[in-house]
Formats: C-alpha cells, sequence, structure tokens
C-alpha cells in the first residue's frame, strides 16, 4: 500500500503513539514529502518507525530539529553527503564543518568571481587587436633559480621572457621534469600574435596543454605511481593586462604605490584550514604539514590551475617565487627586498641570496618584473 502526505497528523495509538505522519511531519519541518523519503533513503534522516503494514513513515517530533537543520543547510547550498557527515556531530564540531563547507565555498565563489570579470573585460572590448594605449607599456624581468644550500638537485623551473613570466616546484621523483615540462608548455605563448580578445581561449587551450605534457612526464617517470607533480605561478603578459595562471604554493605578490601583498591563494592543507578557522596564521608558519598540497598540477583530471585577469599600472612590480623563498624569509624581509630600488636582475639575486642566508633548506626561484612605459 502507498504512502500519502495527507494521512493523519498524528498516531495516538499502538506503537505510533505521538509519532507524526510524513505528511505532518513535512509540514512542521518545511521539507516535502518527497525529500523526506530521499533523506531517508540516503540515511540522512530516517523516520523513527515505519508502518509494516501501510509502509508509512512515522517520525518523532524530536527529528524536527535535526529535519529544520538539514533545510537549511540545503538552502546553503550543502550536498546531502556532507551534510550526511554532520550526523552525530555536536553543536561545536557541527559549526566548524559549516564553516569550512562556507570557507570552501567562498573560495569557488572568488575564482568564479575573477572569470566574470574576465569575461566581462573581454566581450566589452570592441577590436580584436592589442589594445592601443595613449601611453604603451613594457615589463622589465628577471629570473634566478638556486638548488639552495640543503638539496642535492634543484627541482624547480624559473623563466622571464617578453610576454612569459613563471615559476614552478616539482615534488616527487618527476617533479623537476613535471615543472620544466610546464613552463616549457607555456613558453609557446612568446611566440606569434594574438588579439587580445582571444586571450581567454588561448590560456584555456594552452593550460590543458599543460596538464597533457605534466601528465606524460609523470606517467613516463620512476615514481608514476606515487604522488608526482609540480606547483605553477605564471603570468602571461598582454601589453596591457597580466593574465595569472596559478596551482599549488608558489607565489605572486604585487608592489604597488609602495603597498606588498599576495595576489595568488595557497593551495595547502594549512591555507585551508586558516581559511576555515580550524587554526590561526601563527600557528600555521610552523604547522608540521605547512608544505602539504591539496592542488597541483599532476596530469589527473580535476587539477586545472586558477585563471584570472590582472590589471597593470606603470610602476607595479611583480614577484613571482616558489616556496623556497616565502618559507624562510619573512614577508617584511621579502617587502623590503622587493621595494628598494634595485633592478629586477638585481632584486632577483638578492632574494635568494636571502633564502641561502636562512639557511636554504629548499630550491628557492624568483622572478622580478616592472611594469613602464615603453619607449616610444
Amino acid at each position: 500500500m502507498g504512502e500519502s502526505a495527507g494521512t493523519p497528523g498524528s498516531e495516538s495509538t499502538g506503537e505510533g503513539a505521538g509519532l507524526l505522519t510524513i505528511g505532518a511531519f513535512a509540514k512542521a519541518s518545511r521539507l516535502s514529502p518527497k525529500a523526506l523519503r530521499l533523506y531517508d533513503e540516503l540515511g540522512l534522516l530516517p523516520p523513527a518507525r515505519v508502518d509494516p503494514v501501510t509502509g508509512y513513515r512515522l517520525y518523532a517530533p524530536g527529528q524536527l530539529e535535526q529535519a529544520r537543520l538539514v533545510a537549511w543547510l540545503r538552502r546553503l547550498g550543502m550536498p546531502l553527503a556532507r551534510i550526511r557527515e554532520l550526523n552525530g556531530l555536536d553543536g561545536p564540531a557541527a559549526a566548524r564543518e559549516v564553516r569550512a563547507y562556507w570557507a570552501q565555498v567562498e573560495n569557488d565563489l572568488a575564482v568564479r568571481r575573477d572569470m566574470a570579470a574576465f569575461l566581462i573585460d573581454h566581450l566589452s572590448r570592441k577590436d580584436t587587436e592589442m589594445p592601443n594605449t595613449e601611453r604603451p607599456l613594457a615589463i622589465r624581468y628577471a629570473a634566478l633559480t638556486d638548488a639552495g644550500l640543503e638539496r642535492e638537485s634543484n627541482k624547480d623551473a624559473a623563466y622571464a621572457g617578453s610576454r612569459l613570466l613563471a615559476v614552478a616546484d616539482g615534488c616527487g621523483g618527476s617533479g623537476g621534469p613535471a615543472g620544466a615540462a610546464a613552463i616549457d608548455t607555456l613558453r609557446q605563448l612568446e611566440e606569434g600574435n594574438f588579439p587580445a580578445a582571444d586571450l581567454l581561449n588561448v590560456l584555456d587551450e594552452t593550460v590543458t596543454s599543460v596538464g597533457r605534457a605534466v601528465g606524460e612526464v609523470v606517467a613516463s617517470g620512476p615514481d608514476a605511481d606515487e604522488e608526482a607533480g609540480t606547483t605553477l605561478t605564471a603570468m602571461l603578459w598582454t601589453g596591457s593586462q597580466l593574465a595569472l595562471v596559478h596551482i599549488g604554493d608558489s607565489r605572486a605578490y604585487l608592489l604597488r604605490d609602495g603597498d606588498f601583498f599576495q595576489i595568488t591563494h595557497d593551495h595547502t592543507l594549512v591555507r585551508s584550514m586558516v581559511d576555515e578557522g580550524r587554526i590561526g596564521e601563527e600557528e600555521a608558519a610552523s604547522h608540521p604539514q605547512r608544505a602539504l598540497l591539496t592542488r597541483a598540477l599532476t596530469g589527473r583530471p580535476g587539477d586545472r590551475p586558477d585563471v584570472r585577469l590582472q590589471e597593470v599600472r606603470p610602476g607595479d612590480r611583480y614577484l613571482l617565487c616558489s616556496d623556497g623563498l616565502t618559507s624562510v624569509v619573512p614577508e617584511e624581509q621579502v617587502r623590503r627586498t622587493v621595494a628598494a630600488t634595485a633592478d629586477p636582475e638585481a632584486t632577483v639575486r638578492e632574494l635568494v641570496a636571502l633564502a641561502n642566508r636562512s639557511g636554504g633548506p629548499d630550491n628557492v626561484s624568483c622572478v622580478v618584473a616592472d611594469v613602464v612605459e615603453a619607449a616610444r
């Protein structure tokens, strides 16, 4: 016999005394009978009793609080599988999970917001060629990579050219070749011209090629079954803008009008814990798992980098670096060095020297680029 949402509001006799029918429970919890049946099937909100004769689901009034919480979490957009993980948690633990979920949502939203801005900018352009400004801009650049003092080999790679700036930090036995393959694939963008309106498509195609190249290197390496791959932070110069490609914990910083700030988001376990409010910044700096990546280029599906557009101004200075610098040199010291008046070549040399004077426990790579008015 089927189940009806229109059955009496509650049972008053027998084993079902005090229980609510699915119709009454749906009304009280603001969940539809269809949703309640689904949540029962998923083990998310099973009824207190199922009538053995009619098959009707009966719910205890005490289940209303859980049902209303499910309704609110669904309004928040939380997937059912994640809501199920909250079952059995006490209030503070459940609150931490909600905070963690929302931090992830906000991070995903930030990426989508950047992409929307990217699209709006390009769709708003009337011309299809590189924009001509009253004051044409150019970049002056330098790159340097060093093995450090405690590493026998260098798995970092750094590159600076008239159109491309890039830093990669390989991990695993094939990490060095993977990082080199990522940058070599990006270097194809140095050749030829493409319309500014095609920048998004060019980047999308190139990022796909980068992932494929990294995957081939990792698959053919001696550690094909291990976690091998590379971080990648790269900027493509278009003549008036920089397109940023980023995955992992290498970083990009901007020095503008004396202010120095990070413009990439670390894809690490510790960074996600800070975003979710589980630990503070001070604890993150010394956390034993601070180098554990949550995202990297490995050649597997789903590890695509973030892509965004960065507006540039004359006088801007950009720093791209691997964590061999930022893990040992305090940010304020990095800022002072980048803010000095030295040219890019001298600046990258000083940044690498700072890392080595701080012990040089890791490979270190730096790229510095200045936005300047082009010669007429």
